[in-house]
């Protein structure tokens, strides 16, 4: 089907199961997270893909609990991308949650070798600048990036290095999120804007990664 918005139920959904995270309430309520939460953001990725190429690719709602003291046992966010572009390795991510849309990109989760030469590109005077000018333009729409994991430069690198902020990434996304009205859901309208707007900021920032880093080792 055609993406027609998302509607007001899917983030009434949300803010239930934040308050009641069981599998009978899950199951129960199991209609309303297909035909408003999920289906609606597959149709929206779906239709996306056309333009962007790629797969699209959706996220279990179940959580992985084997490893963590949290049981719960589903995540309060619904979330895919369209990974494998032909332009891009860069995926273009969308979630939802009770607080609305997030749509983002970039690269996420850099393994040694992608993170040494991102490291590499930005201490060097050539390259470097050119992504403190992406960083800034996504800033200058609105976006945010993510990323910053390290207190201070990595080893290797002086504390004061011009670029030492982008050092200290250990991945590098950008995203925004858009607020649904109360009671009114999310249009079409205004969620296609939102994630063109967003992932056009994030084509400059998408680019010098994929120049300088690349994919990963797989």
């Amino acid at each position: 089907m055609p993406f027609a918005g998302i509607p007001s139920e899917a983030f009434a959904w949300f803010a239930q199961l934040e308050t009641d995270n069981s599998r009978a309430w899950f199951t129960a309520h199991r209609d309303t997270y297909d035909a408003a939460v999920r289906g609606p953001l597959e149709e929206l990725l779906e239709e996306l893909a056309d333009d962007h190429g790629g797969r699209v690719k959706l996220f279990r709602q179940h959580r992985d609990t084997r490893f963590s003291a949290d049981k719960s046992p589903y995540k309060t966010t619904t979330y895919g991308v369209i990974a494998d572009r032909p332009s891009s390795p860069a995926p273009l991510y969308a979630q939802l949650s009770r607080h609305g849309l997030f749509a983002g990109t970039g690269y996420y989760r850099l393994d040694a070798g992608q993170l040494a030469r991102f490291r590499e590109a930005v201490d060097d005077d050539a390259t470097g600048p050119a992504l403190e000018r992406a960083v800034a333009g996504v800033h200058g729409e609105g976006v945010q990036t993510f990323g910053e994991a390290l207190k201070t430069a990595p080893r290797g690198y002086p504390r004061d290095h011009p670029r030492a902020a982008l050092l200290r990434h250990k991945m590098l996304i950008a995203g925004d999120r858009l607020a649904p009205r109360p009671d009114r859901g999310l249009s079409r309208a205004a969620v296609l804007s939102h994630v063109h707007r967003v992932w056009t900021a994030c084509a400059p920032l998408n680019a010098w990664l994929d120049a300088h880093v690349g994919e990963g080792a797989g």
